[in-house]
Parts: structure tokens; C-alpha cells; sequence
């Protein structure tokens, strides 16, 4: 018994040896790849633009238009503020991080709608809809966000959902996509360690760094609505426009640029 508890401490050793001398080695390569932080430029697609209005289609102010909206997942306000002044009767902000509500709270008092634009934290709050604008790869516990935004909705509200790129995507590790599904190549450890070089937060996993990455896929994405107080009254896949043809059923997670859904509550 001792001796078969010895080689197997032995093997776990040799083992853990192993994955330590690859992520290594996958780490010299990341460094050589990228010596620093990348460019991370995504949010210069919006430069000019109404992101919602990209995200959503231009007839989403239309349905906001006298209506108590809560931007589930706010960020800096950014949108939320949008929305404020363009028609939304009420906006509720809700972000967990205290920081980033801080100076969403800042935009809307120099704005002028901080009467009409509130950054929180929780609300016992209801609304006429929930929106959710890039965030939902971010939530750690997606689960329990989908039970909280439905508690947060008028019996007959709906939900708006935009978000991506997914973790399948070409570029769907953020931050860790030196290259194209460079986060599905590269080990957790490795691609972490590299992180490490120029961020110094501490973080150990995806789901530590800022904002959080949940490795959230389309099909967990629909097994999670399937499991929660909501369901699908509209999925929409947008492919990556450089992948268009070759989009379908079978190619989804790896070609499909945004996720647009529209959740009610089930009856």
C-alpha cells in the first residue's frame, strides 16, 4: 500500500513537472509573440458611431422611448447615458464594480441627467426592459444573472441581449488572442503567466482579470436560458462579416461575431 501510494505521488510529481516545463515553454513563445501588452483596440469600431444603435438596430430607441429601462452590466455608463438622452422616461445602471459606477455617476451629473440616470450597485427597482450590452462573457456566475435580471422585470418586459465575441471566437480570449484562437492553444497557465508581465492585479485564472472572462460559449449561452425564468423569443447569430460563407450550423461557435437575443419570462 505504501509503496503503490509512493509511485503514485511519483507520477502526480512527474506529472506536474510536465505541465510546468509546457506552460513554460508556451510562455516563451507568448513573449516572443507579444513582449508587452497588445493593442487592444475593439472599441475604436464604435469611434463615430452609436454602439447601440450598431448592436441593436436603430429601432431600439424607438422601443426605449418613454419606458423605465435597467443596462444590465453598465460599465462606465457609456450607454446607459444614451439612452437617458434619447428617450429612455428612466435608465438604472448596474454594475458590481464601484469604481466604474463612480464615473458613470460623474458622466451623468455633467451630462445633466443624473435625475433621469441612476449607477448602482442593486435595485429593488422593476423595468420595462433589461438591456445587456457586451457583459454577459464577463459575469461569473451567468446562471445566477439571469435569474437576478428577470426578478429585475415587469411581468410583461423583455429582455435585450447583445454580446461577443464568445469563446470560440477567432478572438473570443480578449486579451489573450495575440492571434486568432491564440486562447485555445495556449494553456490557462501560460497565457496567464504572460498576462502577468505587464498587468499586475494578482490574477490566476480568466475569470480573475478585469472584467472577468467565463469562457461562455453559443451553445452554453442557450443551456443556460434553457435552465433559467427566461426563454428565447428571438436568437440571432451574426456571423463574422470575413466568414459569412462558410457560417452554419455546424461552424457557429467558431464564425458567429455577435449573439442578439430578445428573453421574455415563461409562462
Amino acid at each position: 500500500m505504501q509503496e503503490s501510494l509512493a509511485r503514485r505521488k511519483a507520477r502526480l510529481n512527474r506529472e506536474n513537472d510536465q505541465s510546468e516545463m509546457f506552460a513554460n515553454l508556451q510562455y516563451q513563445i507568448l513573449k516572443r509573440i507579444s513582449p508587452g501588452a497588445p493593442d487592444c483596440c475593439s472599441g475604436r469600431i464604435y469611434e463615430g458611431k452609436s454602439k447601440l444603435a450598431v448592436l441593436m438596430g436603430d429601432e431600439f430607441f424607438a422601443e426605449i422611448a418613454g419606458k423605465v429601462v435597467i443596462d444590465f452590466g453598465c460599465g462606465e455608463g457609456t450607454d446607459a447615458l444614451e439612452m437617458a438622452g434619447r428617450g429612455a422616461k428612466r435608465v438604472i445602471g448596474i454594475d458590481i464594480r464601484e469604481d466604474v459606477l463612480q464615473v458613470a455617476r460623474q458622466k451623468a451629473r455633467s451630462a445633466g441627467v443624473q435625475n433621469t440616470c441612476l449607477f448602482v450597485s442593486s435595485t429593488n427597482e422593476t423595468a420595462d426592459l433589461v438591456v445587456s450590452v457586451d457583459a454577459f462573457e464577463h459575469f461569473a456566475d451567468p446562471a445566477g444573472t439571469l435569474r437576478i435580471i428577470s426578478s429585475l422585470l415587469q411581468p410583461k418586459g423583455e429582455v435585450l441581449v447583445s454580446f461577443g465575441p464568445t469563446w470560440h471566437h477567432p478572438l473570443g480570449g480578449h486579451l489573450f488572442s495575440v492571434f486568432p484562437w491564440a486562447h485555445l492553444i495556449f494553456s490557462e497557465k501560460a497565457l496567464i503567466r504572460w498576462r502577468s508581465t505587464f498587468k499586475t492585479d494578482g490574477a490566476t485564472r480568466f475569470s480573475e482579470v478585469a472584467g472577468g472572462l467565463n469562457q461562455i460559449t453559443i451553445a452554453k449561452f442557450e443551456e443556460l436560458i434553457a435552465n433559467s425564468p427566461l426563454k428565447f423569443a428571438r436568437l440571432e447569430l451574426v456571423p463574422i462579416k470575413k466568414l459569412r460563407r462558410f457560417h452554419n450550423r455546424f461552424t457557429r461557435e467558431f464564425t458567429t461575431a455577435v449573439v442578439r437575443c430578445r428573453l421574455v419570462k415563461r409562462t
